[in-house]
């Protein structure tokens, strides 16, 4: 029998929960793409902290070679633009955005939003 939280889990992603998937091409540097794997391995507790207070449930990144793709898990009533923008002017968000940006071959000035690129959905197994 599945433990509570991951009966919680699936009860969230099945009625009230929205997912945006984003893509971002990193330097082709391999010491920078270390140190960017590094940086997410440490992510600071007010960048996850404000993901959580605009209605981030859950995001991952992953990684092949420059390559980076994001899932982000919401709660349903997020919208994109103004949940973002909310996020944007969390704590140490915009010196986290910069911290990144050198990796990421970015403005250190730039919001998330305008580096990380929102993805179409093409395919759905299940609907």
């Amino acid at each position: 029998m599945p433990s509570l939280r991951v009966e919680s889990f699936m009860l969230i992603n099945e009625w009230c929960m929205k997912r945006y998937c984003q893509t971002l091409q990193l330097r082709d540097d391999p010491e920078m793409i270390a140190k960017y794997c590094e940086i997410h391995a440490h992510v600071w507790p007010e960048i996850m902290e404000g993901q959580k207070a605009v209605g981030i449930l859950d995001m991952q990144i992953y990684r092949r070679g420059t390559s980076v793709f994001m899932i982000c898990d919401t709660v349903d009533d997020f919208d994109w633009k103004r949940d973002m923008d909310r996020l944007s002017q969390m704590p140490r968000q915009a010196e986290w955005e910069a911290y990144v940006a050198e990796a990421q071959g970015a403005n250190p000035a730039a919001k998330s939003t305008d580096k990380w690129l929102l993805m179409e959905k093409i395919f759905e197994l299940e609907k």
